[in-house]
Order: structure tokens, then C-alpha cells, then sequence
């Protein structure tokens, strides 16, 4: 048994394909069967349930301790070959980071750029993904840290604080709210709106302020991601409120106007997520430290 083996297998669970398992390993499809074969052979258990017809991967309960024990050699590993970096002063590996998009468009680029210049030896593994699955793949081990806003308090999962976000309300240069300084929320009544959807954290923390302060809207769509909103509104579909770093370059170049809102709720927090378990790799605990810094 080796370290390549027991990557090959959790790659097969995590990716559900032999196929996918085959690509990121860079083997045949049934070098992945073997490989598989001969880690239940060496354990004498099996491993995995194999169904005809169907495609998907089911662990047995066998299956199952020794997927996570297997995550937990592989962090182990991957945390020894970034210590014997660290004896020589380098700094290398790849930190898989998953993110909602609004934050990953536009919020880290810069720091991505500025954390690889910094460690050219570092790659650094970007996806994008709403906030229940970035929080479901770092629970897993799928990605060593997410970062979302309004991340909730969840056993099993530590959060690093980053600077929060103001909400704002986006409207056309020619809409008459555009010529305002600042709004109150009393001001959004009655008014059509482009929301994301109900599942989206942002959404929700907007539907909880206007019901705090007895403000009906008119909802005339809901969409999952930040640059669909923003092309909604552009249109004329409606206004919209979304974090303000989202639409620097818009109201840059005079797409879409940002006006602030008087109340202090309107405030979206963003933190950086990670398995409480989990040993972070260095090039991991660097790229936190970058983040965060202002």
C-alpha cells in the first residue's frame, strides 16, 4: 500500500467517477479498479459497494472509516512534506479554496495575485459554489478552506473573521433613486426588486431587515448569482441590494449606481472557513493571513 493509492481512492469517492479518479491521477480507469482491488485485498474488507447500472460510488460501512481515516493519512502527509519545505525556507503545495462567486470575482483576485507573488511555489485552487456547498466540501476535506458571507457557527468548523461588507442598493444612472445620497429602508417600499434566492445568505439577512422594519417589496425576479443581478438591473428589471465591492467597476465606468443605506444592519459579514480537525497546511495558514490582511 502507498500514499498514491489511498489519493486514488478518495479521489474516486469525492469525484464519484472513475473516470474523473482516472484524469486527476493521470492513470487508466482500470488502474483506479485495481488500485481499489488491492487496498481490500490488503484489509481484507470491502470497501466499496459496486451496483450494475448505476454509476455512482457507495462506501460500505468499512468503506466509510477507512475514507476518512485515509483523509486524515493524506493531510498528514501533505502537512510532513510542507514542514521538510519549511527546513530549506520554502514555502509550496496547493491550498484548495472554495468561495461564493461574489466574493471570489470580486474580492480576492488581488489577494490571490499578491499571495502568489509572494509564494511563487504555492498554487492556489480556486472554486466557485454557494454557501451550503463551500461549507459541505470543507466539512468533508474536499477543499481546505472556504470563504462566505454570513458564515453561521457549525460544529466541526472554525471561523477566521475578514472584514465585513456594506449592503447597497443599486439602481440605472437615470433611476430617480440614483440622485440620493443615502436611503432609508423605509425608502425600498413598494419598489420592484431583483433578489438572489432564498437560499442565498445575503437574501435571507435582507428579507429578516425589511421585515424587521414592516417594508413589503414587489418581486419581480431571483437569481443565484451576483452578476446575473447586476445585469437584471442594468436592464431596468428592478433595484437590487448587493455587497458594494461587487459593483466597484459598474458604478466606475457609470453601468449602475451604489447608494448606501441610512441603518446600520446593512452590513454583510465574510469570514474564512476551515475543518476544526484539520491541520492546516502553511501555505493554508499564509494565504488566511493575507486575506485578512487590510
Amino acid at each position: 500500500m502507498n500514499i498514491e493509492s489511498l489519493k486514488v481512492f478518495c479521489d474516486l469517492v469525492e469525484l464519484q467517477s472513475f473516470s474523473l479518479a482516472a484524469e486527476r491521477n493521470f492513470i487508466t480507469q482500470s488502474a483506479v479498479s485495481q488500485q481499489i482491488r488491492t487496498l481490500e485485498t490488503r484489509f481484507n474488507r470491502k470497501l466499496l459497494e459496486r451496483v450494475r447500472g448505476r454509476r455512482d460510488v457507495k462506501l460500505t460501512v468499512a468503506g466509510e472509516v477507512f475514507f476518512k481515516e485515509a483523509m486524515s493519512v493524506l493531510d498528514a502527509y501533505d502537512h510532513l512534506q510542507e514542514s521538510m519545505r519549511g527546513v530549506v525556507g520554502r514555502i509550496g503545495g496547493t491550498v484548495k479554496v472554495a468561495t461564493v462567486y461574489s466574493i471570489g470575482l470580486h474580492e480576492l483576485p488581488s489577494k490571490v495575485r499578491e499571495f502568489m507573488a509572494r509564494y511563487p511555489g504555492v498554487k492556489i485552487d480556486l472554486e466557485y459554489s454557494r454557501t451550503t456547498r463551500v461549507v459541505r466540501d470543507v466539512l468533508t476535506g474536499n477543499v481546505e478552506l472556504g470563504i462566505v458571507a454570513f458564515p453561521e457557527p457549525r460544529r466541526g468548523l472554525t471561523i477566521v473573521p475578514m472584514m465585513s461588507d456594506r449592503l447597497v442598493v443599486i439602481c440605472p444612472p437615470d433611476h430617480e433613486l440614483a440622485k440620493r445620497s443615502r436611503l432609508k429602508v423605509t425608502d425600498l417600499a413598494d419598489r420592484k426588486f431583483v433578489l438572489f434566492e432564498r437560499d442565498i445568505p445575503t437574501r435571507k439577512a435582507t428579507d429578516r431587515i425589511l421585515k424587521a422594519h414592516g417594508v413589503d417589496i414587489r418581486k419581480v425576479a431571483e437569481f443565484d448569482n451576483i452578476e446575473t443581478i447586476k445585469r437584471a438591473v442594468e436592464v431596468g428589471f428592478g433595484i437590487a441590494i448587493v455587497p458594494q465591492p461587487s459593483v466597484d467597476d459598474e458604478v466606475r465606468t457609470k453601468q449602475l449606481c451604489a447608494v448606501p443605506m441610512s441603518e446600520k444592519d446593512w452590513v454583510r459579514p465574510v469570514g474564512i472557513v476551515y475543518k476544526s480537525d484539520r491541520q492546516l497546511s502553511v501555505a493554508a495558514k499564509k494565504f488566511v493571513e493575507l486575506v485578512r490582511e487590510d
